[in-house]
């Protein structure tokens, strides 16, 4: 565990050790603050938050996770990989830290896995931020490039910024060195699970009709350049009852990345009316 003490911006990251694997966690911010808890998306990990939870943090617990596969999380060939099974351990992260009541962030497939937890533990999420995250598979936009070959395991630097182009639309911004290095850092096997394990979960059932059901306050943000989901696709979402849609012009799949401080504002005017004690 690392422990660094700044005043009021408090930082804990440590390792926690699950039945069915190890769950790399960063917590930030006052600890009595409440809780929001940001799920990153496929071949990303809890650092594509790093430039966004500055903003966060003098309002809330901001507690990041790399799900299994993915960061420096484990990444056994033994487990499932499957989108209940990746909210199942984000759950019992939160109960491990204590927390019993959290607004849950999802960027991309992370908005999956955040509609999945909230659907498994009600009582635990008490609204939902889904950023580019597609409202079903006829949103999806096919790459025009091909994927990485499992003989070309592991990729180069150039490998894995072609595979990510279409997760940024802003013209001169360049992924950090250290997700690219995550990246890498996966197998073959957790990347490709992963990837379609959302897939899967989306063909089910899509996301407005399952979010209808729950009832959750929720707030959607998509960049309008979106190069992997149509952003039209965002307006799907207005069928759930009190659903909230931001689009932001000039911004592609990943705003996180692109424009933190654009993205923060419709995120904590949400959390600030729906923000509850940890």
């Amino acid at each position: 565990m690392t422990v660094s003490d700044g005043g009021p911006h408090v930082k804990v990251t440590e390792t926690l050790l699950l039945d069915d694997g190890d769950i790399h966690v960063c917590q930030d911010g006052p600890r009595d603050a409440p809780a929001l808890l940001l799920i990153h998306g496929s071949a990303s990990s809890a650092r594509s938050w790093d430039s966004l939870v500055p903003m966060l943090t003098t309002s809330h617990r901001v507690i990041r996770i790399d799900l299994l596969g993915h960061g420096r999380s484990a990444k056994p060939d033994d487990r499932s990989y499957a989108t209940p099974d990746q909210a199942r351990r984000s759950g019992v992260v939160l109960d491990r830290l204590g927390v019993e009541h959290a607004i849950v962030v999802g960027h991309s497939s992370g908005g999956v896995v955040a509609t999945a937890l909230a659907e498994q533990r009600p009582d635990l999420v008490t609204a939902l931020v889904l950023i580019n995250t597609g409202p079903s598979l006829d949103a999806f936009i096919a790459p025009a490039s091909a994927a990485i070959d499992p003989s070309q395991w592991p990729p180069t630097d150039e490998q894995i910024r072609q595979f990510a182009s279409t997760g940024i639309s802003r013209p001169g911004y360049a992924l950090p060195q250290e997700l690219l290095d995550e990246m890498r850092g996966m197998t073959y096997h957790t990347l490709t699970t992963t990837m379609q394990a959302t897939s899967e979960y989306l063909m089910q059932q899509a996301l407005p009709d399952r979010l209808t059901t729950l009832g959750k306050p929720l707030l959607v943000i998509f960049g309008e350049d979106d190069r992997r989901w149509r952003s039209s696709s965002a307006a799907g979402y207005r069928v759930v009852p009190g659903a909230k849609v931001e689009l932001l012009p000039g911004l592609g799949h990943s705003p996180i990345l692109e424009d933190p401080p654009r993205t923060a504002i419709p995120l904590l005017a949400f959390t600030a009316i729906h923000a509850r004690g940890a």
